[in-house]
């Protein structure tokens, strides 16, 4: 609800609550918006809905669901609909959502960079099921799944939804939709930190299961492990913020009775993401611990170069004051400064510079055995 605020308050004012966010350009993102009517409505969950000067229908829920939706006039101009809505959640919007949630905690680049597939739902009414399959085909070639209902038939493609309405209720279609989307990339959500889990744990192995490293390396698998840690911590955060309005929706869906009917088509149902969420959150702790115990293997090995330098630094240190020692308690004469004395001097300095330069490339070279349970790996 809080971010929910801040989008209306943008839809509506062009402003933001936040100071540091530029007023220019927040009524620059405004205006391109292009509302025409714009309500805030508390029904179920809260929601902003807004249409734009081109008919352009979007909703945004309290649980972050956004809907965009367009009545094309015909079959022929249902494809330039399909890119009107897609160019408009691209350029206009999703910019726009960008800047305003600019600040705070990053999204990890690991998923910043996934491209997301969007799900179509193209709506017919009183369609014959040929038809209705002719429809699909010439669209979609790849059939999942069919349903036949009460209140709508479904036939599901690649990433096209056809959905034949028989009951005439565009609000009960729309529930279907909604629904539908939230648990489709709620899954898929889940999914990508399946993969991202993978991803991380694949490149700690590659680090611990070198036999030896060299010194110099220590430091840049440490700085790659902070990485990854850092990475840890904003998905771990997001995954815990995951199950919030899970149960919410799950309870409003199961309290209207108009509503069973689309339930008994829900591709996947609300227990099974629950437990799909959990199993995610038990993997993620899993992958957490991994790291910690990573980087504290390489913090030890970074001690002990650290430990080896300073033992190295002493031993020179102890040369040079044993030779100004040495020359102090074989003269009786107080010390003069000659040409002699300072190039002198200058190549102990140069020594004693060669010789902690000599440790520290044997440090950095000198290699360190990492110590790691080995495990079978099912190829």
């Amino acid at each position: 609800m809080l971010h929910l605020t801040e989008v209306y308050n943008l839809l509506k004012n062009g402003e933001s609550f936040l100071k540091a966010l530029d007023p220019d350009k927040l009524k620059k993102l405004q205006q391109s918006l292009d509302v025409k009517q714009l309500d805030y409505i508390v029904d179920g969950f809260e929601r902003v809905e807004f249409t734009t000067e081109d008919d352009i229908t979007v909703k945004i829920f309290e649980d972050g669901l956004i809907v965009l939706s367009g009545k094309p006039k015909d079959a022929k101009s249902m494809d330039a609909q399909i890119t009107t809505l897609t160019k408009y959640y691209e350029n206009v919007l999703s910019p726009a959502f960008s800047y305003i949630f600019s600040l705070g905690a990053p999204v990890p680049k690991e998923l910043a960079n996934i491209k997301t597939v969007y799900p179509y739902f193209i709506v017919l009414n009183d369609a014959k099921p040929k038809a209705m399959q002719k429809f699909m085909e010439g669209i979609d070639q790849q059939r999942y799944y069919s349903h036949t209902g009460k209140s709508f038939d479904i036939l599901r493609g690649e990433k096209y939804y056809f959905i034949n309405n028989k009951i005439k209720s565009e609000d009960r279609v729309e529930d279907y939709i909604e629904e539908q989307i939230f648990i489709r990339e709620f899954k898929g959500q889940l999914h990508r930190y399946l993969d991202l889990h993978r991803i991380i744990w694949s490149q700690i192995a590659k680090l611990k299961e070198k036999q030896n490293i060299r010194g110099r390396e220590i430091v840049e698998f440490s700085a790659e492990l902070d990485d990854i840690a850092k990475t840890i911590n904003l998905v771990d955060s997001r995954i815990n913020q995951m199950g919030s309005y899970l149960r919410t929706r799950e309870k409003l869906a199961l309290k209207d009775p108009d509503f069973q009917d689309v339930l008994d088509v829900m591709e996947y149902r609300y227990e099974a993401l629950a437990n799909t969420l959990s199993y995610i959150q038990h993997v993620w702790k899993m992958t957490a611990n991994y790291v910690a115990d990573a980087r504290s293997l390489f913090s030890g090995l970074q001690q002990e170069v650290t430990q080896r330098s300073v033992e190295s630094l002493a031993v020179i240190t102890s040369m040079g004051v044993g030779a100004s020692l040495i020359a102090l308690i074989t003269t009786d004469t107080l010390p003069q400064f000659t040409t002699f004395g300072v190039l002198y001097f200058l190549a102990l300095a140069g020594i004693g510079f060669a010789a902690n330069w000599a440790m520290r490339t044997i440090g950095n070279r000198r290699r360190y055995t990492i110590s790691d349970k080995d495990y079978t790996k099912i190829d």
